[in-house]
């Protein structure tokens, strides 16, 4: 764990969220600042800064399985999502803990920008 990262103080309990799912390995809540009807983040509890420092392939897999979860869960399977990671600041990555946006709720257009 990171002591100043945002995502690390969500996951010990230090800043609320509306969590979504929750494992051992990862923690899945609503993004504060949504860019869809459902906007959720998909966080591993083990602070990696992005997809770069990613030494584990099983990681990857797992936060995916969790992400099918969660579409099954909040029943959003059938109709589609979209999952973004962004790795690094020109990428758009604001918080430097490795996250997956899962974007849903309405028809998505076909580009990211």
């Amino acid at each position: 764990m990171e002591e100043n990262c945002v995502f690390c103080k969500i996951i010990k309990g230090e800043i609320p969220s509306k969590k979504v799912y929750e494992d051992e390995e990862f923690l899945a809540f609503y993004d504060i600042n949504p860019a869809a009807t459902i906007h959720i983040l998909v966080i591993p509890k083990v602070h990696i800064e992005n997809l770069q420092q990613v030494q584990d392939d099983t990681l990857i897999s797992k936060a995916y399985r969790v992400i099918q979860k969660i579409a099954v869960q909040e029943k959003f399977a059938e109709s589609g999502y979209r999952v973004i990671v962004n790795c690094g600041k020109d990428a758009g990555q604001e918080v430097m803990h490795l996250h997956f946006h899962i974007l849903a709720g309405e028809k998505l257009g076909p580009k990211i920008r």
